[in-house]
């Protein structure tokens, strides 16, 4: 299993910025995806981004396309989350995720490895 910590959360008003942090450890060298999923009170789980660690390839949801920004740092074992012109509607508890099955989706990224979460909150 992987081990999860989240970091980086916190409050900031309409059109600000955060970059959440998640360090991996444990057997890190069989993952093959790491993401985040979001929970808001009253809504849905919502698959937010996912990185596929071999190649780089990345997944977004509409709500967070060309505001968000997943990306890797092999050495440190760790998945940032740049999240720019942020919206009230973005508050939620942030969560990373990571799985070693071949295929990276939010199914199988879902049923992975997951940290405890940070909260976003937004302010408008």
């Amino acid at each position: 299993r992987v081990q999860l910590v989240e970091s980086g959360g916190g409050s900031v008003q309409a059109e600000g910025s955060l970059r959440l942090s998640c360090a991996a450890s444990g057997y890190t060298s069989s993952t093959n995806c790491m993401g985040w999923f979001r929970l808001a009170p009253g809504k849905e789980r919502e698959g937010v981004a996912r990185i596929y660690t071999q190649l780089g390839s990345t997944v977004y949801a509409d709500s967070v396309k060309g505001r968000f920004t997943i990306s890797q740092d092999n050495a440190k074992n760790t998945v940032y989350l740049q999240m720019n012109s942020l919206k009230p509607e973005d508050t939620a508890m942030y969560y990373c995720a990571a799985n070693s099955s071949p295929r990276c989706s939010w199914n199988s990224l879902s049923l992975g490895d997951w940290g405890p979460g940070t909260q976003v909150t937004v302010s408008s």
